[in-house]
């Protein structure tokens, strides 16, 4: 793993960042806690990948386009009724 990254330098912070950002609002999205504002944030989250230039990043943009359609779908209708915020109520 160290030779793929090469002259680009480590990109441990960033990694650890964004794993320290997203694991605990993928796990309330999962457990269907705030689930309608974790789901607007990371849809929101999922239009900055859009670099429709590099061939690399085109089919990487409509994956994204399909999470952002699954997420819209939670916002819309919420987390159901097996979830935390079904049973606050």
């Amino acid at each position: 793993m160290a030779k793929a990254r090469g002259a680009k330098g480590s990109p441990d912070a960033a990694i650890i960042s964004t794993v320290a950002a997203g694991a605990p609002s993928f796990a309330t999205l999962i457990a269907g806690y705030r689930a309608r504002i974790v789901a607007a944030l990371f849809t929101i989250a999922t239009a900055f990948h859009s670099n429709l230039a590099d061939q690399h990043g085109f089919p990487h943009f409509f994956k994204n386009i399909a999470i952002a359609g699954g997420l819209l779908q939670v916002v819309a209708f919420g987390a159901g009724r097996l979830s935390l915020d079904a049973h606050r109520r």
